[in-house]
């Protein structure tokens, strides 16, 4: 790998026209210069075209059809992506500052030196006027077993980084996903073990609330569903918990508001994660004091 690798900035977008300029503006501003950008819109009917057409000169390609959704916009992107590196970045969140490129590069490097095909960090959860919410992104014994053991979606793909042998070895989204095709795709990927690095304290993007991600039945039932294909135990503790968080999440936004309900949430998810790392520590010290 080049000391300055190509990083591929893959956007999907359908009726993004109020937040895609701010999304395009924060890769155009990075400081990093060997970076593409792609955007693959369905068919906006809202003035989107006209923003993608007024920047082209910041973007490498980009083009407007109807989609399935998501996924198969990701897809078609990857087909486009000539980088060493790809990222996803929602059309309504943006790249957090302007030198996060900069910063990550020697991590990555880092990273392939060892054989490891993802490199994340945190996501800021903000609002519409940028309150931040939140911040999300744990070490990777904590997301691993977040993703493979408890089956719970414990992080934000907007702060991940992966090398393109990593959708080589794995194959691209399932497009029959809406909202859990990225947790489905880093099964695939992990669920027999595996290192990624965690970058602690770099925050990547800021994510605004919203989004089809606010769908959180439907977010837990099609976890449930990637965990079937995948042969791994759906029922657990962590999972009927978000589960149960998902039912209540409309009436919580409602009563604590868009910015308290994602605290509370963050709030759950790292309690989740910290007794679910305890138990397993325990588990480990009586089956070392029994050898």
């Amino acid at each position: 790998m080049t000391l300055e690798p190509l990083i591929t900035i893959i956007v999907a977008v359908y009726n993004g026209a109020k937040t895609l300029q701010r999304c395009v503006d924060s890769v155009s501003d990075q400081t990093y210069l060997n970076k593409e950008l792609i955007i693959i819109d369905g068919g906006s009917k809202d003035g989107t075209i006209d923003i993608l057409m007024a920047n082209n000169d910041k973007i490498t390609y980009w083009q407007s059809e109807p989609d399935s959704g998501i996924y198969n916009a990701w897809n078609k992107a990857l087909g486009h992506a000539n980088g060493d590196w790809i990222y996803f970045l929602g059309s309504d969140d943006y790249l957090w500052k302007s030198n996060v490129f900069e910063e990550i590069i020697p991590h990555m490097i880092r990273a392939e030196s060892k054989g490891m095909r993802m490199v994340y960090g945190q996501v800021a959860r903000v609002t519409e006027e940028d309150e931040i919410c939140c911040v999300d992104g744990s070490p990777w014994e904590y997301t691993w077993r977040g993703i493979i053991i408890d089956g719970i979606c414990t992080f934000e793909h907007q702060g991940m980084f992966h090398h393109r042998s990593f959708f080589e070895l794995n194959g691209n989204f399932d497009e029959s996903f809406k909202i859990a095709g990225d947790y489905e795709l880093l099964i695939r990927a992990f669920k027999k073990g595996g290192d990624a690095l965690f970058i602690d304290g770099l925050i990547v993007a800021g994510m605004q609330t919203g989004g089809v991600t606010t769908k959180s039945t439907k977010l837990v039932k099609e976890a449930a569903r990637a965990r079937r294909k995948n042969r791994l135990r759906v029922i657990t503790v962590p999972w009927l918990i978000s589960y149960v968080w998902a039912i209540w999440y409309p009436f919580l936004n409602y009563v604590t508001g868009d910015k308290g309900s994602r605290y509370l949430v963050h709030l759950g998810k790292c309690l989740v994660m910290s007794l679910s790392y305890r138990k397993k520590t325990i588990f480990e010290r009586k089956n070392n004091n029994n050898r």
